[in-house]
């Protein structure tokens, strides 16, 4: 038992002993973590302010962040879109009437483009910059707001009828951006998505309407049965004028007929003139050109002639020449006969070659056959120029041996 209660005993000591291990380093981390901070994130959508000794030393964009020193710290600021509504059913039209009216926006923080902003600012709005509650109900107080002055200042067709929902959405916008920048906050996207009427005023401003509607539809019963009787007035005359219209048309289309008409039997008449002419001077261009082949051919045949007769004359000159040699020697054989024979023989003596023989017989008489052998001479010598020797006839054999 003893033994029990001594092992309880250190337990417990031990167990105390921890709990004041683990205070003494909470004690020294929250004393300590005044001096350093390691690896803080900033995150794509936030915005990191450095402090050191309670003062705005650097505001940074998204990255991972040490500093070591005396009170530093990073704090991080959302830079997303706080969305909004507020609805307001109570306010008053300039020319009194009750209205309601609901607005929303998204509201922006500064960034880091507006890091100015964030130093100025940042010890009055640290809450509105931190807090996205305290944010949107401060700026939907600014939205009640703006809203009152801007649908104040119009009357009741100017804050619901039309175009104009979209100049008190415009006008809404304006104030509430100029009061948000004392916050240093920016308000985008700002829409009027609904105009609250309260039965009353809706049963008042469908009485208007139905008023209304049966006034312009009587106005518009009246303009209709005017632009009926019109209309058909409009008919009738229209009629009338067509009709005359279409008589004109016709006395038209005949006078434009009866035009073309002429127009086309001068255009007819053009033609034919125009292929008589064309045909008189096709004729005269033949005779020109038969004149002209005349013409040419007589001059061609007067030419021939000229140059038969030319060469006629050149040939016979020409006769006259190659016959004045042959004219002397018949001129000269003529008047020498000596001459002649002596010519006539040279020419048979220069016709025989030395392979030559000649065979002379009697005027009546078979030729006897000269066989070469001895004793066996020529009868005739060919090479001789001057005369011609006739030796004695050698002895022959009859031609049948």
């Amino acid at each position: 038992m003893q033994t029990l209660l001594g092992r309880l005993r250190g337990g417990l000591s031990v167990f105390v002993v921890i709990i004041v291990v683990v205070v003494i380093l909470a004690i020294i981390l929250s004393v300590t973590s005044q001096f350093f901070y390691f690896f803080e994130r900033v995150d794509e959508q936030e915005v990191g302010i450095q402090f050191e000794g309670g003062r705005i030393t650097n505001v940074v964009g998204p990255g991972v962040y040490s500093d070591v020193g005396i009170f530093v710290d990073l704090i991080r600021i959302s830079s997303q879109a706080i969305p909004f509504t507020v609805t307001d059913e109570e306010i008053i039209t300039k020319d009194k009437q009750r209205i309601g009216l609901v607005v929303s926006a998204d509201i922006f923080r500064p960034n880091l483009a507006q890091k100015d902003t964030l130093r100025n600012l940042w010890a009055q709005y640290r809450g509105v910059y931190l807090e996205d509650e305290l944010a949107r109900s401060r700026v939907q107080d600014l939205a009640r707001q703006s809203m009152k002055v801007c649908v104040g200042d119009r009357t009741f067709d100017d804050n619901i009828i039309g175009t104009a929902r979209d100049e008190l959405r415009a006008c809404v916008d304006d104030e509430l951006s100029k009061l948000a920048a004392n916050f240093g906050l920016e308000i985008e996207n700002v829409v009027v998505p609904e105009v609250i009427l309260s039965p009353e005023v809706q049963v008042a401003l469908d009485a208007i309407v139905q008023s209304r509607l049966e006034t312009e539809k009587a106005a518009q019963d009246k303009l209709r049965a005017k632009a009926q009787a019109d209309a058909e007035q409009s008919r009738q005359e229209g009629e009338i004028r067509v009709e005359q219209s279409r008589i004109q048309e016709q006395a038209k289309q005949q006078t434009t007929l009866a035009k073309l008409e002429q127009e086309k039997i001068l255009a007819q008449k053009a033609v034919i003139e125009a292929e008589r002419a064309n045909e008189l001077a096709r004729v005269e261009a033949e005779k020109a050109i038969i004149a002209a082949e005349k013409a040419n051919e007589l001059l061609a045949a007067q030419q021939d002639l000229e140059i038969n007769k030319a060469a006629a004359l050149a040939a016979a000159e020409k006769a006259k020449a190659d016959l004045a040699v042959q004219t002397a020697l018949a001129q000269l054989y003529a008047e020498n006969p000596g001459f002649l024979q002596l010519q006539i023989v040279q020419t048979n003596a220069d016709a025989l070659q030395p392979t030559d023989k000649l065979i002379f017989t009697p005027e009546g008489t078979i030729p006897t056959l000269v066989l070469p052998g001895p004793g066996i001479v020529p009868t005739v010598d060919t090479a001789a120029p001057a005369a011609v020797t006739v030796p004695a006839a050698p002895e022959t054999a009859p031609a049948n041996e």
